[in-house]
């Protein structure tokens, strides 16, 4: 079963995204911060991480780079999820290192594909 590190601050887009996952077969941890994020990577290997960028403390495009300099961690695709979508913004998370981009409010079954197309 592939794992799924979801860092997500807004408990309402924690719940859909966790259900969303677990409906296709995934095994989900959450952290609601950029600290919680790092613990659970420190923990736990996972195959994907679906990350905020909007976070409280440290943003989501801070600990995408604390992630990829850490050498156990730094291969794990990264796949924002936020609702930056102006112009340009998925071109930024792009170039900082993330493997792919899901602007929110999303469909949920391209949602689905989009997930499913990294593991």
């Amino acid at each position: 079963m592939k794992s799924i590190l979801v860092v997500e601050d807004s408990p309402i887009n924690m719940e859909l995204t966790v259900c969303l996952l677990e409906y296709d077969g995934y095994e989900v941890s959450k952290a609601m911060n950029a600290e919680q994020a790092l613990q659970q990577l420190g923990n736990k290997e996972f195959d994907l991480i679906l990350l905020d960028i909007q976070l409280p403390g440290m943003d989501g495009l801070e600990l995408l780079g604390l992630i990829k300099n850490k050498e156990k961690i730094k291969d794990i695709p990264v796949v924002a999820l936020t609702a930056n979508a102006m112009t340009g913004d998925k071109e930024k998370f792009l170039e900082a290192g993330c493997s792919g981009y899901i602007a929110k409010p999303f469909s949920t079954h391209e949602f689905s594909e989009t997930v499913a197309s990294f593991l």
